[in-house]
């Protein structure tokens, strides 16, 4: 399997690993909270395996959170912005998500903005402002890479990748989702997902749908995780950059 590299793109760490000599599409990939850029490097090897010829069309990026959760207990944990955890857990206790929808998380502009240099370098590192791009990420990860194709200073990527994601900003990313109107999005999400449940995600999707982005959405029996399946079908989503 190729080599993982660490280095340092703008302002974050980051995990790179190269399908092939002369990678020219870029995917980004962001963890979720409380993981670390190591926590989803490995689907880069599984994605490698499942493409093929073709992996050697790809630079696979994963970028380190900036914010260091070792005081919290988790000395390997990142985060991209804080979380009140108790504050989450009493809205899934409730049900109640109209508020955390609404609500702009202190620091997701940051993380947006550091995020948007990342992907410049990495598009410059690969030949420019045209290069094709993948977005994704898991849970925090996920709900980042969204922010970032509605409201960052980039163009909006090829692929929109959404594991376990929701919705924040919500008025905000409805008014900008005309933004993805050349964009494909994967939305996958479990239905017995106690952290972010399955509602959440089901309300990500209708304002996907209602804004007539193309979107594929696939739920899975499982829990707050990335199931198979989600793995193999973006594995195809990426294949179609590269053909199309």
């Amino acid at each position: 399997m190729p080599e993982a590299r660490r280095t340092r793109i703008a302002s974050l760490d980051c995990i790179v690993v190269d399908g092939g000599d002369e990678p020219s599409i870029g995917v980004v990939i962001c963890h979720g909270y409380g993981a670390s850029y190591d926590d989803l490097a490995g689907l880069s090897n599984e994605w490698i395996t499942l493409l093929g010829d073709r992996a050697d069309n790809f630079r696979f990026v994963f970028p380190d959170a900036p914010h260091s959760l070792a005081e919290l207990g988790m000395p390997q944990g990142r985060a991209w912005w804080p979380i009140n955890m108790a504050r989450l857990a009493e809205a899934v206790q409730a049900a109640d998500f109209e508020e955390l929808h609404a609500h702009e998380p202190p620091g997701v502009t940051e993380a947006r903005v550091a995020l948007c240099e990342t992907i410049k370098e990495v598009k410059e590192q690969l030949g420019g402002e045209a290069t094709p791009l993948a977005l994704g990420g898991f849970s925090q990860g996920a709900m980042l890479a969204m922010d970032t194709a509605l409201r960052g200073t980039i163009a909006p990527p090829q692929l929109l990748i959404q594991f376990s994601g929701t919705v924040i900003c919500q008025p905000q990313w409805r008014e900008a989702m005309n933004r993805l109107s050349g964009t494909e999005v994967f939305q996958s999400h479990g239905t017995i997902d106690p952290i972010l449940p399955y509602a959440s995600a089901q309300n990500l999707n209708e304002m996907l749908t209602s804004a007539s982005v193309s979107t594929r959405f696939h739920s899975f029996q499982g829990p707050h995780t990335i199931d198979l399946e989600s793995v193999t079908v973006t594995a195809e989503l990426l294949r179609k950059i590269v053909v199309s």
